[in-house]
Parts: structure tokens; sequence; C-alpha cells
């Protein structure tokens, strides 16, 4: 079990997503993700992505509404659910803890990053505005 975040802005060309970037010396080696993490012993979802954000990008976040949970099964047998939950409010600055990169992309451009297999169809229903409604 997974935790994920939309974490949102409204900027210049509309509603805006945060996006980070794994590692090159990670599994899945320089794919884009959202921040997130997986779900310990005890947890309930929320405390674990408020627990996660802190540790990843050093904010204390206000965790909203469950977006989507998505399912993958990866061809090495290896399976992750996800629950991604909009976070529209956060306090402090975003620190980049853990991650190759990170960056803010407008919902349409989505497409054009190199997602985890995981992501890809949530990926397709934000860039379409099936999810979230754009501002």
């Amino acid at each position: 079990m997974v935790v994920a975040a939309l974490i949102l802005r409204t900027g210049d060309a509309g509603d805006e997503v945060l996006i980070c970037q794994r590692k090159p010396d990670q599994a899945m080696a320089l794919k884009w993700e959202f921040p997130g993490g997986k779900i310990e012993p005890g947890e309930v979802p929320v405390q674990a992505l408020a627990r996660e954000l802190n540790e990843e990008l050093g904010i204390d976040a206000v965790i909203g509404a469950p977006v989507t949970r998505v399912r993958h099964n990866y061809r090495n047998g290896g399976a992750v659910d996800i629950q991604f939950f909009l976070v529209k409010e956060f306090a402090g600055a975003l620190e980049n803890r853990i991650f190759n990169d990170m960056r803010w992309s407008t919902l349409p451009a989505l497409p054009e990053f190199d997602f985890l297999a995981a992501d890809l169809g949530l990926i397709k229903d934000l860039a379409t505005g099936k999810l979230l409604p754009t501002t």
C-alpha cells in the first residue's frame, strides 16, 4: 500500500501539479512520479502521506480529499496499490530532499514526462481534465 500527493497550485497557465523525478541509482531510475511513499504499520493513509511529504519535501501538508486509487501489476510480478490524495495547502518551503529533480507542471503537459507505468492512466485522466477541475 502506497500513498501519493497531487500537490496543486494555480500558476499563470492554470493549475499546476508538483512532479518529482527519481534518482539515477533508484529502481525505475529517472522516472517521474508524484511525491509519497509506503504506509507504515499502524498508520492510516492520510498520516502516512503527511509523514512522507515532510520527509521528502520538508512541508507540513493539509491532506485533502482522495482523488483515485490505482492498482498496477508490473511485468516482473510485483504489484503496487496507490491511493492519491489532493493537497492544496501546506506550510513550509518545498525542499528537494530525495529526488533527482522536481518541478511544477500544468496538467495538460503531464504526458510529456516519462512517468512510472503505474501512474500512466492517472496522467492521461489529469491531462484531459477527467479527474480534477481546471481553473
